[in-house]
């Protein structure tokens, strides 16, 4: 399956720049999730690939195929771009069977009669729902019409997949066993893949690279476990999961390796850098379950970091501690249970990260005139 690119995409509505030059690149079977808060811009990105929105600039191309070129003026429509689109809201026709929700993008093509029933009887069997091909949507669960939606964008062999929140209307248990299946399902066929979501849960357990948006821009990229762990920035650090931020001088103490100090924390935060950090202020960012809490040991020693447990809140198999130390509140992840009291915190040796404040967004374009856009929406499911 080809990569898809883009290259500083823009789009505007009226005022409000809600694409600010968004350029990145899906590799070839990679499955690459668009992840951050409503309104970053990440459904009309998405949408931008499908041809459903027509951005105001840059390009977006398909393995050699250009789909989108503003300058050139060349904008191939949605339903001959063959990709596969699953909308949040699954967009299923209520009046239509399952078989014949997921053969509509075939008979708009087309194809042989005879070729639309072995299609559908595959797909449906690949997204085990072959023996529900003559139910009508009401009479399916929420899980069953995701994957219905699922099915219908496969059916014509799409070149890529691409994915609006398609979990957002599951329950917590079934969303955890859909995103399992999915990304089972997406390995098996080695499609590429966008998927769009704002949990991040679903993104670090799905995606091979994610790419965090916020205020039209990609502010951070990178693997899972590289995004979450040196974030970069306090709005990607806060958006991935608990944080702990702690602000004050830092000192060489190594070959890349700092020293934050700061009143209330004994002995400091190690930290490792790449560059030097910045003279004055510097904000380090700790994840929770980095903290380590035990009673103090008898007699004193230890690391000296000593804090008490102020709230305690269970969480089935772990407990969240909220901890003061000194003028720093902070929060520690663990499976243990301490009482109220004096506890001891270590870190671990790579708990620290440098974070920088978060870029100001870019000021509103100017007015344009709206373009009038009807796109097809049903033609190219």
């Amino acid at each position: 399956m080809p990569e898809i690119s883009v290259h500083r995409l823009t789009q505007t509505f009226g005022t409000t720049r809600v694409l600010d030059q968004v350029s990145f690149t899906v590799p070839d079977m990679q499955f690459v999730t668009l992840l951050g808060p409503s309104g970053c811009g990440k459904t009309t990105t998405l949408m931008s690939i499908a041809g459903f929105h027509t951005p105001r600039a840059g390009t977006i191309s398909h393995g050699d195929r250009l789909l989108f070129d503003a300058d050139a003026r060349r904008n191939v429509p949605a339903e001959r771009r063959e990709l596969g689109v699953v909308f949040q809201s699954y967009a299923l026709w209520p009046h239509l069977t399952v078989a014949e929700n997921v053969a509509f993008p075939l008979k708009i093509r087309r194809n042989p009669r005879a070729e639309i029933t072995r299609r559908v009887g595959e797909v449906l069997e690949l997204v085990e729902l072959g023996h529900r091909a003559q139910a009508h949507p009401h009479e399916l669960s929420g899980g069953q019409q995701q994957r219905v939606a699922l099915a219908r964008a496969l059916a014509h062999g799409p070149s890529a997949l691409l994915l609006d929140e398609p979990f957002s209307n599951l329950d917590a248990k079934l969303r955890e066993r859909a995103r399992e299946w999915l990304g089972d399902l997406q390995r098996d066929l080695g499609i590429t893949t966008v998927f769009v979501t704002h949990d991040q849960t679903e993104a670090l357990a799905m995606s091979d690279q994610i790419l965090v948006m916020n205020h039209g821009r990609i502010v951070r990229a990178g693997s899972p476990q590289d995004v979450y762990r040196r974030p970069g920035s306090r709005f990607v650090a806060e958006f991935l999961g608990r944080c702990n931020f702690l602000t004050g001088t830092a000192r060489r103490i190594g070959d890349g390796t700092y020293l934050l100090e700061a009143p209330g924390l004994p002995g400091g935060v190690p930290f490792h850098a790449d560059t030097a950090p910045p003279p004055g202020a510097v904000t380090v960012a700790v994840r929770p379950e980095a903290l380590t809490i035990s009673e103090p040991p008898p007699g004193g020693g230890g690391s000296g970091r000593h804090a008490q447990v102020t709230h305690t809140t269970f969480l089935g198999d772990h407990f969240l501690y909220t901890l003061q130390m000194g003028p720093h509140v902070l929060q520690a992840l663990s499976t243990r249970h301490v009482g109220v009291g004096t506890v001891q915190v270590d870190l671990d040796a790579d708990a620290a990260t440098v974070v920088t404040d978060d870029p100001a967004p870019s000021r509103p374009a100017p007015a344009e005139p709206e373009q009038s856009e009807s796109p097809a929406a049903a033609r190219a499911i």
